[in-house]
């Protein structure tokens, strides 16, 4: 059983080396349904108390940069208009946002890189955009287990995101490990 368990989509983000052995870390694979499936098997078997999320993340709104905290999470990809309205799952009660508690940005999940502006992300104050935190999210809310974010901007949501990722994907850890530090996570 474990207290506090980290996901992260991909050993390139954050490497559990990187961690001590009491902080177990959990690769989730790119994309909603891997978060979600990984997500609700590492609940399952860690029965933790608290879900740490970090990853790397476009933004949308352009002052942000570095390290942020994630205090709201939207699905930026769902879209059954006329059904229900963008960002909402049709036919299904809620919720179609989750909260962390902390303070901080608005994140908006979808299994897609952005790479070009998006009107809807700016009219909904999105402020970065990831592929993961929703399911991550919505898993920990289904099992009552209370979730946080710290998403690395490592590019800018535009035409050139793919090569910035691929360059800057690495560069959060030593900002996310400080960040863990000064919770006192770091500590057994």
């Amino acid at each position: 059983m474990a207290s506090t368990l980290i996901l992260v989509a991909l050993e390139s983000e954050l490497t559990a080396s990187a961690l001590p052995s009491f902080l177990p870390v959990i690769y989730t694979g790119v994309g909603k349904v891997n978060a979600a499936l990984a997500a609700q098997r590492a609940i399952a078997e860690h029965r933790p108390t608290r879900i740490i999320n970090f990853g790397t993340a476009g933004k949308i709104a352009s002052h942000h940069n570095g390290l942020v905290r994630v205090a709201r999470v939207i699905q930026r990809d769902m879209n059954a208009e006329p059904l229900a309205p963008r960002g909402v799952t049709p036919l299904m009660a809620g919720p179609h946002h989750f909260l962390s508690g902390d303070d901080g940005v608005t994140c908006g999940t979808g299994d897609s890189f952005v790479t070009s502006r998006d009107e809807w992300l700016h009219d909904n104050a999105v402020d970065i955009v990831d592929m993961e935190l929703f399911a991550i999210a919505a898993a920990a809310h289904h099992s009552q287990v209370p979730w946080s974010a710290y998403k690395f901007i490592s590019d800018d949501a535009n035409e050139g995101a793919a090569d910035d990722w691929q360059a800057k994907v690495n560069h959060g850890e030593v900002l996310f490990l400080e960040a863990l530090d000064r919770l006192g996570l770091l500590k057994g």
